[in-house]
Order: structure tokens, then sequence, then C-alpha cells
């Protein structure tokens, strides 16, 4: 499947900000089953630095400075990517969880897909007691590391409620468990804190995800979004396999992959810092459609 991607990220400032300096890891990646056809980013107002890099993780970071006075950026992503993807069956039969979680303790590399870079805790995943379980409910000793993990998704879809206004990037994971509420960022991070909490390597995943809308309704143009879910390593075999708490699904073709890291700090499409307003107002729209 072929997806054009356009994300446009907009700034209103109360009043006029002087200065600029944005991170934006807005290239979508190559590699597991999705290839990059082209992209480009086009910024307004015309920055005066651009400097692009690779991070440890392998997303293409592009640092971007701003010396023009300004009351309004805008951030135009387009992206053409092709995705081809058959994830396993969620009953698929795969190694129990222990002896995945105690090959990846034994890893030696310390590459970006080594699993032993993804067991401990993160600057916004802690490894909390009552998470950790949680998860532990879900792997009764023996059970396959798919079956397990399949079924805490499940239960995260079950149990969490889906609520935008209930958290923002900087509610604690504790309070997110407590409350059962959150975002798809949300989600992610609550899985991850319990797979590693068991010892098992979790990534985190930001990306979109491709809305249908209902029977005989239009599609909205800028209606799709931004997305969160995670990865884990599922053994030699496996390799990272893909899953969606919000959703309840093992990620196929609908999934268009931007950046990994161990959790959001490390992927936030855009961050930065401003010299000027305090206050202002953000924008994102996202289209995700499919070509062919």
């Amino acid at each position: 499947m072929i997806y054009d991607i356009r994300h446009v990220t907009t700034y209103e400032y109360e009043n006029p900000v002087s200065f600029a300096r944005c991170t934006l890891r807005l290239e979508p990646r190559s590699g597991g089953g999705q290839d990059l056809i082209s992209h480009r980013v086009e910024i307004r107002p015309r920055p005066a630095e651009r400097t692009v890099r690779r991070d440890f993780f392998g997303a293409l970071t592009e640092s971007v400075v701003i010396d023009t006075a300004h009351r309004n950026l805008r951030i135009d992503s387009r992206s053409r990517v092709s995705v081809s993807r058959e994830p396993p069956a969620r009953d698929a039969p795969s190694p129990p969880w222990e002896s995945v979680r105690d090959i990846a303790f034994e890893a030696t590399s310390l590459r970006p897909a080594s699993p032993v870079g993804y067991v401990f805790a993160s600057p916004l995943v802690p490894v909390l007691p009552a998470v950790s379980a949680y998860a532990a409910e879900s792997f009764a000793p023996g059970t396959g590391i798919l079956k397990g993990t399949v079924d805490l998704m499940h239960r995260i879809r079950d149990q969490f409620r889906y609520d935008p206004k209930a958290t923002v990037i900087s509610t604690p994971l504790a309070e997110v468990f407590d409350n059962r509420h959150g975002v798809c960022q949300d989600f992610a991070h609550v899985m991850i804190a319990g797979l590693r909490g068991l010892g098992l390597p979790a990534a985190y995943v930001s990306g979109y995800l491709r809305t249908i809308p209902p029977p005989g309704q239009p599609r909205l143009q800028g209606a799709d979004a931004t997305h969160a879910w995670v990865s884990l390593w599922c053994g030699a075999d496996l390799g990272w396999v893909d899953f969606d708490p919000t959703n309840d699904l093992l990620v196929a073709n609908d999934h268009i992959v931007l950046a990994i890291g161990r959790d959001f700090s490390d992927v936030s499409p855009i961050d930065g810092i401003i010299v000027g307003s305090p206050k202002q107002k953000l924008g994102v729209a996202v289209d995700v459609v499919l070509v062919e």
C-alpha cells in the first residue's frame, strides 16, 4: 500500500517571537515492511539555519533556527510511503516469555535494535510495582510471548478509557494508571512499563494511523491522526512485533512509523524553545491518503 501523508503544525503566538530553535522528527522511517519514497518539509517563516543528522535510534532529526520576529509558525511535512507488513496471528505459537526475557538480558550489542536498550526504565516510563503486577496477570509461567502480550494489550483496551482531555504530555504514568484514562501515548507508556517490569524489551513507536470514515460519510480533510504504539522484541525468530493497545490490534498496513525510541521524549515530532510570547495556540492536522 502506498500512502501520501501531510502533517501540518501551526503555532499562533500572543506576542511576537524573536527567536525559535526547533527539532523536527517528521521523516517516516524505512525498514520493517515500510519504505520511504519521498519527503519534504516547508517552514514559514523561512529558517536562517537548517541542519540534519541521524539520532541514536536512526531517526532523521532536523534542527531549525528562526531569527526573524514572527507571530505565526507553520511547519508543513509531506511524505510518500510504501507499507507492506504481515504481522503474526494473535494466537501464533511463540517462545515462552521467560526465555525471551533471559535472552534479552544476555544481549551484548548496544546498537539501536538491540533488545537490551529497552528493558530498563526511561525518562517518561518508570518501572512501577503496581504496573508490573498488572502486566504479570497476562504472563503465567510458560506463557508464549505473543499470547501474553496480546492479552495485556486487550486488557488495556478494555479497562482504560480514551479521553483526550484527561491528560497532557507531562501527566505522570502513575496517575494515568491509577485513573485508567488517557490517550494513545499514555496507553503505550503503560504497556511499556508493564512489559519492562517483567524484564521484557519494549520500545515506543510514534507515527500515523489511517482512519476510515463510516459508510456513506465523506473523509474529512485533516481528520487523520498522529499515533503511538508499542514494539516488543519477541525473540530471535520473531524479532520486533508491534502492538497497538489503543485499538487492540497487531500493527499491519494502516500504521506508518515515524520514529522509535524508549518513550515519547525520544521521538517527539516537534520540540524546541522560543524567545518571546508566553502564550501560544497549537494546531495539528494530518492527512493519510491511500494512493494505491
